[in-house]
């Protein structure tokens, strides 16, 4: 028995993005359900979970990242944040309340489909809760702290594991800048951000094979840092 498509949630008050991505995602193989407010979309994930939610934030009724507050209090479902609104308060805000990925209007049908498959994919991890993870020419070994690169094996201090082991449990999803300090140097810590891209800096020279031009640990710029994950 072939299983039902994974279900996408869009939730946007403008037509043409309803018109234009609605069949785009259904033609990539996805269930589609479309609603245009917040309190639409918190009763339809209430009565009927979709996979994942593509959210606006600019709603009628209510800004996006209240439904994202509101959501995250029983939800785990991905949140891709879909939104006009570029800056990097917003998108760091919508972030640290829960949403997995954000993308700027206007999108590309291909890079909104790559962005859903990686919080999917992130999704698929936590529940599976692994003991090692994988991606590449990268294994890590949560149980020993035990980090691989081609088979061999790479010492990390401390807080480069600390750091590494972070954007793993969120591969393929942006990490912020806060939520690095807080899994690194603890909660309330009053860390400026430049430590936290030294360590990155640090981190990098010893995964990736060109540190400069990193293929591995992605910055998203102004917001965070993302694991790259295999499709």
């Amino acid at each position: 028995m072939t299983a039902p498509p994974l279900r996408l949630l869009l939730v946007d008050d403008e037509p043409q993005i309803l018109r234009a991505l609605k069949p785009a995602l259904a033609a990539a193989g996805y269930g589609v359900e479309a609603v245009e407010s917040g309190e639409a979309a918190l009763a339809l994930m209430a009565a009927d979970p979709c996979d994942a939610v593509i959210l606006d934030l600019g709603l009628p009724d209510m800004d996006g990242k209240q439904v994202i507050e509101r959501l995250r209090e029983w939800s785990d479902a991905p949140v891709i944040v879909l939104s006009a609104r570029d800056l990097e308060d917003e998108k760091i805000a919508a972030l640290d309340l829960g949403a997995d990925d954000f993308v700027n209007k206007p999108v590309g049908v291909g890079e909104l489909l790559a962005r859903v498959r990686a919080s999917l994919r992130g999704r698929e991890r936590r529940f599976a809760a692994q003991a090692v993870f994988r991606s590449g020419d990268l294994e890590l070994d949560f149980a020993l702290r035990r980090v691989r690169i081609m088979g061999e094996e790479v010492k990390l201090t401390p807080r480069e594991y600390d750091l590494l082991r972070t954007l793993a449990r969120h591969a393929g999803r942006v990490v912020t800048h806060r939520q690095v300090i807080t899994a690194v140097w603890g909660a309330g810590a009053q860390v400026d951000t430049q430590f936290v891209r030294v360590l990155v800096g640090q981190l990098r020279q010893k995964l990736e094979r060109e540190p400069s031009s990193p293929r591995l640990v992605l910055t998203e710029p102004g917001v965070g840092y993302r694991l790259k994950t295999e499709d």
